[in-house]
């Protein structure tokens, strides 16, 4: 604690840190945005471990919730801080930021909680809404369903649904549909998905209309708990309420299915959507890929991966990635490094464990141009891990061994 004191005390404390990190820092010739600032600090908080230099980055860059990529940077902080148990810090850190004025407002006060809520402090989170609210910073839904959704993010699924039923009575605040949204994440979550039949009702109650978000949050709850006589209860819910059942529905129950190994049910969800005229997004095919990939069935999945193609869908990052880890676990090492150089040209490299299986198993079938000739693509374009490329390369066999071509 005494460093903590120490770190925050005074404009010495400012100085300091901005000479550590003078990435961060202004001068008269080249002042830095708010912008350059965030960049740079998540640049050193991906790399940076020591719980007492992470808050000194945070406290350089002055963040804001306001900022999608300060948002980013809360949430990195805050998820290492936790993962070394160093709670006292995450607290002193959020005590301090709740006294800057420009975060005295409901905006900051719903973030802190889930921050809390991340670092699973719920207690703090808790007390701190209590705070917000005898300083009239918490007085709307909005921090309300921050509370749960901390509750949620911190697994305690029992404390968010106490907060949903006694918390809006206690503080006179009028829930919403987010609120009621969250509550039914919260029991499916937990494995109770059949409790949100109730807050159906309650919804019902007080005029409030369920959207598709309400019934996908639903379906998944019932399809994790293969309860799938409820799924059909569901759909036909959804069509006495008038919500039409579209892609994003029919996205969900994909992924359901392929979670639990049921590709082949999934992709006749697919045909049925096809059938049906509503056009499949690339994610559609991107699950279905990854299902067929994790239950070993290769060939259903390249063809899935040449249909999305055809159909002028574009595959992201993670669908390349996908493919060329299952295709090098299933032997197909020509076809993975095909899929891999088209993943190349679009600036998407693989991580290092996916592309050493690669390059070996080029050479296992007497392919060892091609392999040198990717390790060299790789460290081309990258500095890290070129020790471990270069071992790789000198276990190589010669490519005139064996036949090689």
């Amino acid at each position: 604690m005494a460093l903590f004191s120490r770190i925050r005390s005074s404009g010495t404390a400012v100085s300091f840190h901005l000479r550590r990190f003078s990435i961060l820092s202004q001068d008269s010739s080249t002042p830095l945005t708010s912008y350059q600032k965030s960049r740079a600090a998540l640049s050193l908080l991906k790399s940076e471990e020591d719980p007492h230099r992470i808050l000194e980055i945070c406290r350089a860059a002055s963040l804001t919730p306001a900022s999608r990529l300060d948002r980013i940077n809360f949430t990195l902080a805050i998820s290492k801080l936790s993962q070394g148990n160093h709670f006292q810090a995450i607290d002193t850190f959020l005590h301090e930021l709740r006294s800057r004025p420009d975060l005295r407002n409901e905006h900051f006060a719903s973030h802190t909680l889930i921050l809390y809520g991340q670092a699973k402090m719920l207690n703090n989170a808790v007390t701190a809404f209590d705070e917000f609210y005898k300083e009239e910073l918490c007085r709307s839904s909005k921090s309300l369903n921050a509370l749960v959704l901390a509750a949620i993010l911190a697994k305690d699924y029992k404390e968010a649904k106490r907060i949903y039923v006694e918390f809006p009575q206690r503080y006179g605040i009028e829930p919403d549909l987010e609120t009621h949204n969250t509550a039914i994440r919260a029991m499916c979550e937990s494995g109770s998905s059949s409790s949100a039949y109730s807050v159906l009702t309650d919804m019902k109650s007080k005029g409030i209309h369920p959207n598709a978000t309400t019934f996908g949050t639903l379906l998944s709850g019932f399809y994790r708990e293969e309860k799938f006589e409820e799924v059909g209860n569901v759909l036909n819910l959804m069509k006495e309420y008038g919500i039409p059942i579209g892609v994003n529905i029919y996205n969900i129950r994909i992924l359901s299915l392929c979670k639990l190994k049921r590709s082949n049910e999934a992709k006749a969800l697919l045909e049925g959507m096809l059938s049906k005229g509503l056009k499949p997004y690339s994610v559609t095919y991107t699950h279905l890929i990854h299902g067929f990939c994790k239950e070993g069935d290769l060939e259903e999945a390249k063809g899935l991966f040449k249909s999305m193609r055809n159909r002028g869908l574009e595959p992201d990052s993670q669908c390349y990635f996908t493919l060329v880890h299952f295709l090098c676990k299933g032997g197909d090492f020509e076809t993975a490094l095909s899929i891999c150089e088209e993943s190349m040209k679009k600036g998407w490299f693989p991580t290092y464990s996916i592309m050493k299986s690669l390059v070996v198993g080029l050479a296992s079938i007497s392919k060892v141009d091609e392999a040198k000739e990717l390790i060299q693509k790789v460290k081309n374009k990258f500095s890290k891990n070129q020790e471990l490329w270069d071992e790789v390369e000198k276990a190589l066999p010669c490519p005139n061994r064996e036949g090689s071509s």
